[in-house]
């Protein structure tokens, strides 16, 4: 079966938005320093303050960086539901089971007319196994990094550097209160490595779909609690400093992929660290999840909706019989 879902016209996706599940952790998985795979939340990290005034590129010459050359599918996530219905003793009902990032980009692509993408979906005893086409996406990283940086800029590679740094610096391997001051005030001296994630694995629905997704968390604000309560989930990000209304619009449309990646694993916060355009940082903001859209549609441009996104989504998602042949 095939079939072609179009976005335009985007207005029939204006209102209230479809009715949306609160994510719920069922379960969790950690890739280690050498980025192996374990069952457990051992890479689990804690949020405290940076220093203001650090500079992002340093470190760069020793950064270990993962290779992500190898197509990875959805094996640990799928490993990771398995370990869990083992120990239920029963199977989890799903209509959908992806990446957050697969889903990021579907929520997005209604206001996203620059990056294009490809993915491959299997329907399995009335379940959709959703990944990247890994090919295209390397293709697209190739050309991405083939482009030529305007004059005094920094490369791609050096900025997607940066938010790694930034993640270095706000991250502790334990609560404030077990960790050393000399670990806490030295953190702009860590080696950079990115192999190491906790990745948390929830169920959530958007309107008729059931689903589950597995992505990467970057913190927890504090102790992670074990009744089953809200955990205070913390997504690290960069962006340039705002000094104009050309910066405020660009910002406006990194946010709209903040909140959705957040929004979709239940990150109730997210961390801006503002950099010069040399890479400094200058200032931090704390930003509520929730209140995002609300504030962008009060004093934003105007260059998305967050009703809109989850209207879309879920519109796209109920043809998913068809799935394997949506084309965009």
């Amino acid at each position: 079966m095939s079939s072609t879902f179009d976005i335009q016209p985007i207005g029939r996706f204006v209102g209230q938005s479809a009715v949306i599940k609160r994510p719920k952790e069922i379960a969790c998985f950690s890739y280690g320093d050498k980025h192996q795979f374990r069952l457990d939340g051992s890479s689990i990290r804690y949020y405290w303050p940076p220093t203001l005034g650090a500079d992002l590129a340093r470190g760069f010459d020793t950064f270990e960086k993962l290779d992500d050359k190898a197509d990875d599918h959805l094996d640990s996530l799928l490993k990771t539901i398995i370990a869990h219905e083992q120990g239920l003793g029963k199977a989890v009902e799903a209509d959908l089971i992806t990446w957050r990032g697969m889903m990021t980009k579907f929520m997005a692509a209604i206001f996203s007319d620059r990056d294009g993408f490809e993915m491959n979906a299997t329907l399995f005893q009335d379940t959709i196994f959703l990944e990247e086409n890994h090919s295209y996406k390397l293709n697209s990283q190739a050309k991405q990094s083939q482009q030529v940086s305007q004059p005094g800029r920094p490369s791609q590679d050096m900025m997607s550097f940066w938010g790694y740094k930034f993640e270095t610096l706000c991250l502790l391997p334990s609560i404030w209160a077990e960790t050393s001051r000399d670990y806490i005030e030295n953190r702009e001296n860590e080696i950079v490595n990115n192999h190491a994630q906790y990745c948390s694995v929830v169920k959530t629905g958007i309107g008729n779909t059931v689903m589950i997704l597995g992505g990467e968390v970057d913190a927890v604000w504090d102790s992670k609690p074990t009744d089953g309560s809200p955990i205070n989930w913390v997504e690290l990000k960069t962006s340039a400093d705002i000094r104009n209304d050309r910066d405020m619009i660009t910002f406006e449309r990194k946010l709209m992929k903040f909140w959705i990646q957040s929004f979709l694993l239940g990150v109730p916060k997210i961390i801006v660290g503002f950099r010069t355009p040399d890479g400094i940082l200058k200032r931090v903001e704390e930003m509520d999840t929730a209140s995002i859209p609300g504030t962008v549609k009060r004093r934003g441009k105007g260059t998305w909706d967050g009703n809109m996104c989850i209207n879309f989504a879920s519109a796209l998602l109920d043809c998913k019989p068809g799935l394997h042949g949506v084309g965009f």
